[in-house]
C-alpha cells in the first residue's frame, strides 16, 4: 500500500559542504538514498552556486517513490541546510537525522507530514546539538 510521507528539514550547521566537496556531496546524497531503502531513478544532480548571497549547493534526485531536494548556504553564519524528502513509501526519519550529522548541526527544525489523504502534520520539532 502506498504511503505519502514528507519530511522538511532546516538545519543550522557548523560544517557545511563547500564548493570543493562536489564529489563527496554526490556520494552523501547516494548514501542517504540507499540508507532509507530508496532506489534512484535519476541523479543525484548536485551543483554549486557561486552567486554572492546565495552561495552553496542545490541538489535533486528522482527516486522510484518520488524525490529528494537539498539546498545549502555556506556563507551564512551559521550556515544553513534545507532538505526535503518525499516518498510514497515508509520513511525512517531517524536515518535522515543521522545522515545530517556529517554537517555538524547546531540545530535542526523539522516538520513531518503525512500526505496520504490530507496534509496532516505528524510531528513538528527541534533538535538541539549544542
Amino acid at each position: 500500500m502506498l504511503k505519502h510521507q514528507h519530511i522538511i528539514i532546516r538545519a543550522e550547521v557548523s560544517n557545511p559542504p563547500l564548493e570543493k566537496d562536489l564529489d563527496g556531496m554526490n556520494k552523501w546524497f547516494t548514501n542517504l538514498i540507499e540508507s532509507i531503502n530508496m532506489k534512484i531513478l535519476s541523479g543525484p544532480h548536485m551543483v554549486y552556486c557561486n552567486m554572492p548571497g546565495n552561495r552553496g549547493f542545490t541538489g535533486v534526485c528522482c527516486i522510484e517513490t518520488s524525490h529528494i531536494a537539498f539546498h545549502s548556504w555556506d556563507e551564512d553564519n551559521p550556515s544553513v541546510i534545507q532538505l526535503d524528502v518525499y516518498t510514497c513509501s515508509e520513511l525512517e526519519t531517524e536515518i535522515v537525522f543521522d545522515k545530517m550529522k556529517q554537517f555538524s548541526p547546531k540545530m535542526i527544525e523539522y516538520t513531518y507530514i503525512d500526505r496520504d489523504n490530507k496534509l496532516k502534520i505528524v510531528s513538528d520539532g527541534k533538535l538541539n546539538y549544542e
